[in-house]
């Protein structure tokens, strides 16, 4: 099992804890704006559930079907996890207006506030080791489970801060104010998510800072060509798909153009993880000037 799976299934697990923790609080409170906390919650374990399967395609090898592996399920995950955020924050809308016909004072809100105020700290920190994880494995869905767990910590945050004015002020329609706030919060965090999946979906090149290492190192280890053009690059979950033009002298043996190709694929492989090289060598005579030369 690879340790993306290992820490989307450790989301589901944390995410049933969350859940259990932020109902009881609402339970406890009867507070609207705890209980849209609350059904964010239902939408995280959801959302790592399909994380855990994307995942699991994701690391599938390659095959006759799909001779580029699976590697873009993630974004699918990505995808379907904005959807039920949109889905989630309507759910939230619809309860606080119905709210506003049977507004009543918040029942026991120290309890509950400090039940929800664990919860929101178990989810910081979870958030935390998934985003880096998810960057270290360049995992876009442990990425994006991580950065909706910190959308989470925000709106739950805000949550905390208004039902202490809600107890303190007695304005009971705050409470489904807050709810309304909370929801708003959550749809701009699902238009980011499906904003990033579609990218990637649209075979979206690296980023720039990546794109800027890669010409580096192909003009470092390059030596005995004379320039290399057409650099293409695009995104499929953890893998990074490279192919360029190499210009050789016409005179070069075939053995010595792939050994220029062997070194630049190992440089590219270790230092752009799970990455993906192709190169089409050319003859002199296929140059482009608007191209920087090589070292030769």
């Amino acid at each position: 099992m690879h340790k993306t799976v290992r820490f989307a299934l450790g989301s589901v697990l944390v995410g049933v804890v969350v859940f259990a923790l932020k109902f009881a609080a609402y339970w406890l409170t009867g507070s609207v704006a705890l209980y849209s906390d609350a059904l964010e919650s239902v939408i995280n374990i959801v959302a790592a559930a399909a994380a855990v399967i994307a995942l699991r395609v994701s690391a599938m090898p390659a095959d006759d079907n799909h001779p580029f592996g699976h590697g873009k399920a993630e974004y699918f995950s990505a995808v379907i996890e904005g959807i039920l955020i949109v889905i989630a924050a309507l759910a939230i809308m619809r309860e606080a207006w119905l709210s506003l016909d049977h507004l009543a004072p918040i029942d026991a809100p120290v309890e509950g506030l400090a039940i929800n105020l664990v919860a929101t700290l178990v989810n910081a920190v979870w958030g935390w080791i998934l985003i880096r994880r998810g960057r270290r494995y360049r995992s876009l869905a442990l990425v994006a489970d991580g950065k909706h767990l910190y959308a989470d910590v925000v709106t739950s945050g805000g949550v905390f801060i208004g039902v202490i004015l809600v107890s303190l002020t007695h304005w009971l329609w705050l409470d489904p104010l807050l709810a309304v706030i909370v929801a708003l919060n959550i749809l701009w965090s699902g238009w980011g998510l499906v904003r990033e999946s579609v990218g990637g979906l649209m075979d979206e090149a690296a980023p720039e800072h990546e794109l800027d290492l890669i010409r580096t190192l192909i003009f470092e280890h390059s030596e005995g060509a004379y320039q290399a053009h057409d650099l293409r690059t695009r995104l499929a979950g953890r893998r990074t798909f490279i192919d360029f033009h190499l210009v050789v002298p016409g005179s070069m043996s075939v053995d010595q153009a792939h050994d220029i190709c062997d070194r630049l694929e190992a440089a590219l492989n270790t230092e752009i993880a799970d990455s993906v090289v192709s190169i089409h060598v050319e003859p002199e005579d296929k140059a482009k000037t608007t191209t920087v030369c090589l070292p030769g």
